[in-house]
């Protein structure tokens, strides 16, 4: 159904609500300073070369160090990395504390994550207020093999096997 206003953006807003999605977190360095924000945007867009993108908002703090730099990581999370995503997905000093480490190209690393990839910037693509953001990736590290943390229907979840008979 659509929006009382004849748009159909409360159909948007639900259905995405609907969506679970990967929890990452975006990291950079800009400048010396390390910047980083949580993202559920995170996707595979080819192999060979291998690559992913991410959206954005262009009216983020983060934005200026993204679009100003060359390097970026991406780290995907698991299940026991909820307080990490709470913490990257609000304001105050994201970067307090021994949960990071400079890594390849000076990009910060996140300790005990599911994996972590570093990458070169291969384009940027404003529209309105948003990006999209292509990256090759140059670098990274799997980490243990715990369930990965998921984002649905405003909260954290997790991914459970399906019963099912063959």
């Amino acid at each position: 159904m659509a929006a009382g206003d004849g748009t159909f953006e409360g159909t948007f807003k639900e259905m995405f609500r609907r969506h679970a999605a990967g929890v990452a977190i975006i990291t950079v360095n800009y400048d010396g300073v390390p910047f980083g924000f949580t993202a559920t945007s995170v996707a595979s867009l080819s192999a060979k070369p291998p690559r992913f993108t991410f959206n954005m908002a262009r009216t983020s703090r983060s934005w200026p160090a993204v679009a100003n730099t060359t390097f970026i990581g991406v780290h995907m999370l698991g299940r026991e990395n909820q307080e990490l995503a709470s913490r990257f997905a609000t304001g105050g000093n994201r970067f307090d504390g021994d949960h990071w480490e400079p890594g390849p190209h000076g990009v910060p690393i996140l300790k005990d994550v599911a994996g972590w990839l570093i990458g070169k910037v291969q384009m940027r693509l404003s529209f309105e207020n948003n990006a999209v953001v292509v990256v090759e990736v140059v670098d990274g590290a799997v980490g243990g093999d715990g369930a990965p943390l998921l984002y649905h229907s405003g909260g954290y979840g997790q991914s459970v096997p399906l019963d099912y008979e063959i």
